[in-house]
């Protein structure tokens, strides 16, 4: 991210509350974001104001790409496309095309939310999507799904990911102990955050796969190598030394997971919380075309991650 805190379209008028157990949850119809996720009066996740902006992409749901393109430039199938930049620092298009877009509702009852968007189709991405997510709360946490179904007649790239910012805490997040399961990180440019290479996190400041703290460790970066268990779940746990803490899961269709320290430069708040963010594809997917999905005509992808008390 940048040292500014970057604002998403327009306020958050419409939300939608759902319950189960312990557990409560506010998501908006735009951007299809999780706001707000508790368990008992604990904030899981940094929310922000019920209609308000939606600050530093918090909560919303990234498609169809996650990340970054460089410079909104990217070639497929033979044909070239540009896409806008709205990352000006650095020069790329960020986090996609459904962020700013108010979702449909599909269903809503105690514990669930239905949520669909249909993106327009433009000269940068020509393709006919619909993309649906739900959100489900039970006992044991939150459970989110999005699919991707291709309604056109022309192959689509494709990728996906949530945006929460994590939350252990009421200790400094330089306090908090961190595992991710992942044997690998994307090394990327200082200035634009752009891939360079894959790098081992042995001997690595990024080595997390054992629980420790944070500390002074500045994160914006991609993971990859991700060991998953025999239900084909990943998590990822961070706990605060009072004693409470969070977690994320995530499904193997998500092979890449982003972390970022939300590092930030008076005035505004620093480390706020933890952007933990399972992707199906690595940052400049749409030209470097590392686990980018192909997209068939009448096609459906689906993703799955969930959120849990700790």
């Amino acid at each position: 991210m940048t040292d500014r805190l970057r604002q998403t379209g327009r306020g958050t008028a419409t939300e939608y509350r759902i319950r189960a157990g312990e557990y409560t949850a506010a998501v908006t119809a735009r951007a299809g974001a999780l706001r707000e996720l508790r368990h008992g009066k604990r904030d899981l996740i940094v929310p922000f104001p019920e209609g308000a902006l939606i600050p530093d992409y918090r909560g919303v749901i990234a498609a169809p790409w996650p990340n970054r393109i460089a410079d909104g430039r990217y070639s497929f199938d033979g044909a070239d496309y540009e896409v806008p930049v709205n990352e000006a620092d650095r020069g790329c298009a960020l986090h996609g095309l459904v962020f700013p877009l108010d979702w449909a509702l599909e269903s809503h009852d105690d514990a669930s939310v239905k949520l669909s968007c249909s993106p327009a189709r433009t000269a940068g991405y020509p393709h006919e999507l619909r993309i649906v997510v739900e959100y489900r709360l039970g006992e044991d946490g939150l459970h989110s799904t999005v699919s991707a179904e291709n309604l056109g007649s022309t192959t689509a790239p494709y990728g996906v990911c949530p945006h929460p910012y994590l939350l252990a805490g009421p200790s400094p997040l330089n306090e908090w102990k961190l595992e991710v399961p992942a044997g690998s990180f994307l090394e990327v440019t200082p200035d634009r955050l752009l891939p360079k290479e894959v790098r081992g996190v042995d001997g690595h400041e990024f080595d997390f796969r054992a629980s420790r703290a944070i500390g002074a460790t500045e994160i914006d970066h991609a993971f990859t190598d991700i060991k998953f268990d025999d239900g084909g779940q990943a998590r990822v746990l961070v706990h605060d030394p009072t004693g409470t803490g969070v977690g994320m899961s995530w499904d193997r269709m998500c092979q890449w997971l982003q972390i970022h320290t939300a590092d930030k430069k008076p005035p505004f708040p620093n480390r706020l919380g933890l952007a933990v963010e399972p992707m199906t594809c690595p940052p400049d997917a749409f030209n470097s075309g590392v686990d980018l999905i192909r997209l068939e005509p009448g096609a459906t992808c689906t993703a799955s991650w969930g959120i849990f008390a700790v």
